[in-house]
């Protein structure tokens, strides 16, 4: 709860820099938000590829989720194919709409 909370107070502030920045001209105060957006970027980026190589890690962790997840047994029971796919489409809308 600690780091959540963290990362999210710094992400306001980046994204309050971005809005002051913008506000007075100011570039320099944009720099770190585009940072966070190339960082974000990569890791997404990275996090696509992962599902492609190595489709089984999944159902890995459909497995870790608790008992009462819902829809937990019906989502595993789909394919890895599929379940990689639903995955991809996710990702790339997320990517689609930064």
């Amino acid at each position: 709860m600690c780091i959540a909370s963290a990362i999210s107070v710094l992400m306001i502030l980046i994204c309050g820099m971005a809005a002051y920045g913008a506000y007075k001209l100011h570039p320099a105060w944009i720099i770190p938000f585009f940072c966070y957006q190339i960082f974000d970027f990569a890791l997404n980026t990275l996090v696509a590829i992962s599902v492609v190589v190595y489709p089984n890690t999944i159902q890995d962790y459909l497995q870790q989720l608790p008992d009462n997840f819902p829809y937990k047994e019906e989502i595993a029971a789909l394919s890895n194919i599929c379940l990689a796919l639903i995955v991809l489409i996710f990702i790339g809308s997320i990517l689609f709409f930064k």
